[in-house]
């Protein structure tokens, strides 16, 4: 079905098994500042002592389940390190914040609401709710 002007829609009515991940491009897009926004789901020590930092410094990261190593920032192995607190995902963080974190976390492998429910431990209605609401939130959409 085409929208009353004639041109097909781009807008995508997701479901509980449409993937989503973090469109880094819409930073670009939105003007939002994605560092900032990465830097914010940091624990208080390291974003103070991360941001004036020159995170351009690539260091490797040994994923303690695989054995596999990765090459990470400074900031995604902070993203990394933060992870193995078990506050880093509580039932006290936001469901979008703790969506973000998931997907920073497994390298923005896309995840439908239902595998994201059961890292972040909240129904999978409410995700695929948020996530559909109309508005993007801090870039997370359809991995299409």
């Amino acid at each position: 079905m085409q929208p009353p002007s004639g041109k097909p829609s781009t807008l995508v009515r997701a479901t509980l098994e449409t993937p989503f991940h973090i469109d880094y491009s819409w930073f670009e897009r939105s003007g939002e500042d994605l560092r900032r926004e990465i830097l914010s789901q940091l624990p208080h020590e390291q974003r103070t002592r991360i941001s004036g930092e020159d995170d351009s410094q690539i260091l490797d990261y040994i994923d303690p389940d695989s054995g596999e190593v990765f090459e990470l920032d400074e900031i995604g192995l902070a993203i990394q390190e933060a992870a193995k607190e078990t506050s880093f995902i509580n039932p006290h963080t936001s469901v979008i914040d703790s969506i973000f974190r998931v997907f920073l976390v497994n390298g923005n492998a896309a995840l439908t609401p239902n595998q994201l429910a059961e890292r972040i431990g909240r129904p999978a209605s409410l995700i695929l709710k948020t996530l559909n609401g109309g508005r993007v939130y801090k870039g997370i959409r359809p991995a299409l």
